[in-house]
């Protein structure tokens, strides 16, 4: 018999038919439907958020705050000179041509250029920010950078 899509099926035990509650005492899951007796739980349109613990202080609430989260933070995608290398003499880097060859899947608020690795090529770069041993290394390889408004 050949392998069609009409003629895929699922394991034998891989599915099971779901449970069907209040449907009269010969189900088996009669009167209070497997929701126990009594109770908040037990009511019909109850929800219960995450987090309650029943009207006592809830522990995320217990516990004393600390530290400090900056919310005008920037967050810069890296990128270190050893992953420039593979561009020939000459060629223009700029985000949109890092983020075509994989080297930054996320550019985030902008991106950094770092110092790691060397550089032989004199290349054109264009990024959000440069560190100064990237700065260093590139134009000692001929290269030049270009700073990019955000």
């Amino acid at each position: 018999m050949a392998l069609t899509i009409s003629s895929l099926s699922p394991s034998r035990g891989a599915n099971r038919k779901s449970k069907r509650v209040g449907r009269g005492i010969g189900s088996g899951h009669s009167k209070t439907s497997t929701r126990g007796s009594k109770g908040q739980k037990s009511r019909s349109g109850t929800s219960i958020r995450p987090g309650f613990e029943g009207g006592q202080m809830p522990l995320h609430r217990r516990l004393p705050k600390r530290g400090f989260h900056n919310i005008f933070r920037k967050e810069y995608a890296i990128v270190n000179l050893k992953s420039l290398e593979g561009f020939e003499a000459g060629a223009k880097v700029n985000p949109e041509i890092l983020q075509q060859k994989g080297i930054v899947r996320h550019p985030g608020d902008g991106i950094k250029i770092l110092g790691v690795g060397e550089i032989q090529n004199p290349i054109h770069v264009q990024a959000h920010k440069i560190s100064k041993s990237a700065l260093e290394k590139i134009q000692k390889a001929g290269g030049t950078f270009e700073i990019i408004a955000r």
